[in-house]
């Protein structure tokens, strides 16, 4: 039936009624992107992890493996998209050997979204998914709370807006593959030098029809720290003393008592 359905207010009033807490959006820093290409597909994100307003990681790793022709760029909460994609890639494995096939793009996103919706949010990953199989070149994302899209280029994190913005401005049907890495460098660039959340290098993994993904580490390093000008290191005696003041808080004496000796008044120490 068309117009607004409330069965998830419903829902969430039950689970706060029960004392479940209402999930809260987290911000966190991250930029990734992916785009297709004529030939497969292209996802990049950036290296930099926050603890609040504390750079904790300067290369942290963002592109996660489930498959050897699919993978997945991560946003978030650090921990939470890396046990996810570990618990997914282990299923979509199981599942491969079950079936006995390749696994399919489709299989992964379904088993992302079934696993994040069972959490209402309370996982804060959120994932583009991209990769080939026999199907062909597919590339979506992942909400927190079990949502997708599927697109021809796609954003998520922080700097998702300035990503869109090279992506929206650049982004043409039937790209080469080296026009692909450079937009996709370019996205994550803009995310870099305009969201604080951002930072570091940009990875690259790059997913081709027919062949396995290449995974590009550290495929741009616009942060490398340069050496200084000048040494700032000042020898001793060049800032000068002015006063000095020495006061003696306890005055002790002591007598030292030789290795062996047993006499118990051989120490007297007197304040």
């Amino acid at each position: 039936m068309p117009g607004l359905n409330f069965d998830n207010y419903q829902r969430n009033q039950y689970l706060a009624s029960k004392g479940f807490s209402q999930a809260k959006a987290t911000s966190t820093g991250t930029t990734i992107v992916g785009c297709k290409f004529q030939n497969g597909v292209v996802i990049a994100a950036d290296t930099r992890a926050t603890a609040g307003d504390i750079v904790a990681d300067k290369n942290c790793e963002k592109l996660h493996r489930l498959a050897p022709r699919i993978w997945c760029a991560g946003a978030g909460t650090a921990a939470d998209t890396e046990m996810v994609t570990q618990l997914i890639a282990s299923n979509l494995e199981l599942h491969s050997l079950y079936e006995n096939r390749k696994p399919r793009v489709i299989t992964a996103m379904t088993l992302l979204k079934q696993h994040l919706f069972k959490y209402q949010g309370h996982l804060g990953a959120y994932l583009i998914v991209a990769g080939t199989d026999p199907t062909g070149a597919h590339l979506t994302s992942v909400q927190a709370h079990g949502s997708t899209d599927v697109g021809e280029y796609l954003s998520l994190g922080s700097g998702s807006l300035a990503a869109m913005a090279v992506l929206e401005t650049n982004w043409k049907p039937d790209m080469t593959r080296e026009e692909a890495m450079q937009l996709c460098s370019d996205a994550i660039l803009l995310g870099i030098w305009n969201d604080l959340g951002s930072g570091s290098n940009v990875d690259l993994c790059v997913m081709e029809i027919g062949k396995d993904a290449n995974l590009y580490r550290n495929y741009m390093t616009p942060n490398v720290r340069i050496a200084k000008e000048r040494s700032y290191k000042f020898a001793r005696g060049t800032t000068a003393v002015l006063q000095t003041s020495v006061r003696d808080l306890l005055d002790v004496e002591e007598t030292v008592i030789p290795f062996g000796q047993k006499d118990s008044d051989a120490m007297e120490i007197e304040a």
